[in-house]
C-alpha cells in the first residue's frame, strides 16, 4: 500500500453530445485504476458546463443502460482556482478547500473537452493532465484544420469541403462532380458519429447539411473511400508507439453512434485485424506520422482506410479515444502487452512527465 497516493481528477461528462458516451468512458476508468497508488476524486460536468464532486458508489445513474445512463448531479458545486497550490478546488457551498489534485485525467469526448477548452484551463492552472496538449486536442478535434494539417505534411487523406455557417455552401451536383456520389457530411467538431450522413440525393444532402449545423458552427463534406476501416492506438510523448491493429466491420451502412456505444451487435470489432505483418507496419508508422504531424501528446486513436490496392488513407484522429468497454483504444493496447490498468498508470505518468518538462522552461528573462 503506498501511503501517499497521488490524487487524480477524473473529469467527466461535459457540454457536448457526446456527453454519455464520456459517463461510459469515466466508469471504465475509474474502474480500472490502481486505488493502492491513486486516490481519485470524481469530477462531473453537466450539459451547462456545472462542475460537481461526486461520489464513486452513486455518481452515475441507470450506469448500465447507454440510453439511459445520467450524471448523478451531488449537493457539491466545486470550482477550479487557477494559481492556487494547496486550495485548487474548492466546494462553492460554504467556499470549503477541496485541497489539491495531483494530476487531472479529462475523460471528456467532443466540444468543451477534447477541443483543447479544458486542457487550456488545467494549463493555467499549473495542473498535470493525460492526453494531447491544447494545440494538438485544437486541431484534432477539427476536422478542416486536421486534413489541411496532414495534407501539408503529405499523410494521405480523403478529399473534401468545408464550410461556416452563413457561407453560401457548394449545390448537390458540385459537390457531386468534385467528391462523387455517395459523400460523408460531418459536424468538423464532433466525434462518435454524431451529427453524421451519409448522401445519395440532392434531398439527403440539403437534411444533412442542416443537421450537421445543428451540432456545429463549420461542417465538412467528404468523399467516400471504400476500404477495409482500421484502428490503430498510439501511445506517448516525444517517442509514441502503436498498438496492433483493429478493424471495424459495420453491420449498418456505416460506423454509426448507435454501431459505436449502445448496440453491441451494431458492429463486429476484430481485434487483431487480419493483415499482413507488412500491412501492419504501414499502419502503425501512418498513425505515429499522423500523431506527429498533429502535435500530440499522450494517446490518440488514429483511423485509416486500407484500400484494396494496399493505400492507406486517414481518416481521422481522436485525441481521447473512448474507454468503454467496447472501445478499441484500451482493448487494442491489451492484445500489443498492456493491460487496462497498466494502461490508466501509463497515461498519468506520461502526463506528469510532460509537465516536469514544462516547468523546466523559463518564465523571465
Amino acid at each position: 500500500m503506498i501511503l501517499n497516493k497521488i490524487r487524480v481528477g477524473v473529469i467527466f461528462g461535459g457540454k457536448s453530445a457526446e456527453h454519455e458516451v464520456s459517463l461510459q468512458s469515466a466508469k471504465n476508468i475509474i474502474e480500472a485504476i490502481d486505488k493502492d497508488k491513486y486516490e481519485v476524486v470524481l469530477i462531473g460536468m453537466d450539459k451547462e458546463g456545472k462542475w460537481y464532486l461526486n461520489e464513486d458508489s452513486q455518481f452515475l445513474l441507470n450506469m448500465n443502460n447507454p440510453k439511459l445512463i445520467q450524471l448523478n448531479k451531488s449537493d457539491k458545486p466545486v470550482a477550479l482556482i487557477p494559481g492556487e497550490q494547496s486550495n485548487q478546488l474548492i466546494n462553492m457551498n460554504g467556499y470549503e478547500s477541496l485541497g489539491q489534485i495531483d494530476v487531472v485525467f479529462p475523460v471528456l469526448h467532443g466540444p468543451y473537452g477534447e477541443d483543447g477548452t479544458i486542457q487550456g484551463l488545467l494549463k493555467l492552472a499549473n495542473i498535470p493532465y493525460v492526453g494531447a496538449d491544447v494545440l494538438g486536442s485544437a486541431v484534432g478535434m477539427d476536422k478542416d484544420v486536421m486534413k489541411r494539417l496532414l495534407r501539408d505534411a503529405r499523410v494521405p487523406i480523403a478529399k473534401f469541403l468545408a464550410y461556416e455557417a452563413g457561407e453560401d455552401y457548394a449545390k448537390f451536383n458540385q459537390v457531386k462532380e468534385e467528391l462523387g456520389i455517395p459523400v460523408f457530411v460531418k459536424p468538423a467538431n464532433l466525434g462518435s458519429s454524431v451529427g453524421i450522413s451519409k448522401v445519395r440525393t440532392e434531398e439527403e444532402f440539403e437534411k444533412a447539411m442542416k443537421l450537421a449545423f445543428e451540432f456545429d458552427n463549420k461542417v465538412i463534406i467528404e468523399e467516400n473511400i471504400i476500404g477495409r476501416e482500421i484502428e490503430c492506438s498510439v501511445l506517448g510523448n516525444k517517442n509514441p508507439i502503436a498498438s496492433v491493429p483493429g478493424e471495424v466491420l459495420p453491420s449498418s451502412d456505416f460506423y454509426s453512434y448507435e454501431s459505436k456505444y449502445i448496440d453491441e451487435k451494431g458492429a463486429m470489432l476484430q481485434m487483431p485485424a487480419d493483415l499482413s505483418n507488412e500491412q501492419v507496419k504501414i499502419v502503425q508508422e501512418c498513425s505515429i506520422k499522423t500523431y506527429k504531424a498533429l502535435c500530440c501528446k499522450g494517446m490518440a486513436r488514429v483511423d485509416v482506410f486500407l484500400k484494396e490496392n494496399g493505400e492507406i488513407i486517414v481518416n481521422e484522429i481522436n485525441t481521447i479515444p473512448g474507454f468503454t468497454r467496447i472501445s478499441m483504444y484500451p482493448k487494442l493496447w491489451e492484445l500489443s502487452g498492456i493491460p487496462y490498468k497498466d494502461l490508466i498508470d501509463r497515461l498519468i505518468q506520461l502526463a506528469i512527465e510532460r509537465h516536469e518538462n514544462d516547468k523546466k522552461l523559463k518564465t523571465s528573462l
